[in-house]
């Protein structure tokens, strides 16, 4: 058994797709549309063959809170320390967050943590 994708509601479908493809070589599937449900979404496939569902609904623009429950973040091995330093000074210098990292963790991971544009945690690890 493994799991097949997880998926995130985005206020912002054009601009999410665009990160994921941008920072973290995903590649998205055509544009599923339903009008009925005023809904849309693409698959965003990287590299490992993981897959992510970007999602939209209306009018929905609730924002992510650290203070609930539910997912807490995704996160992205990108295979070195090195790696990671890039990644995260990369998007530092592009304006996003960098909410903590790169660091040791208290479990032993090398990892950077930073907000998407709508604010979602993404970690970055080896």
């Amino acid at each position: 058994m493994r799991i097949e994708h997880t998926a995130i509601w985005v206020t912002d479908l054009e601009r999410m797709k665009d990160f994921y493809e941008t920072y973290f070589n995903g590649k998205a599937n055509g544009l599923y549309h339903n009008e009925k449900k005023d809904f849309k979404s693409y698959f965003m496939t990287f590299d490992s063959g993981a897959r992510l569902e970007i999602m939209k609904k209306g009018n929905v623009t609730d924002q992510p809170s650290q203070t609930m429950t539910g997912w807490a973040h995704i996160a992205f091995s990108v295979g070195s320390r090195e790696k990671v330093d890039e990644l995260t000074d990369r998007l530092k210098k592009d304006g996003f967050t960098v909410v903590n990292g790169p660091r040791i963790t208290g479990d032993g991971y090398y990892e950077s943590v930073i907000e998407d544009d709508e604010g979602n945690l993404v970690e970055i690890t080896i």
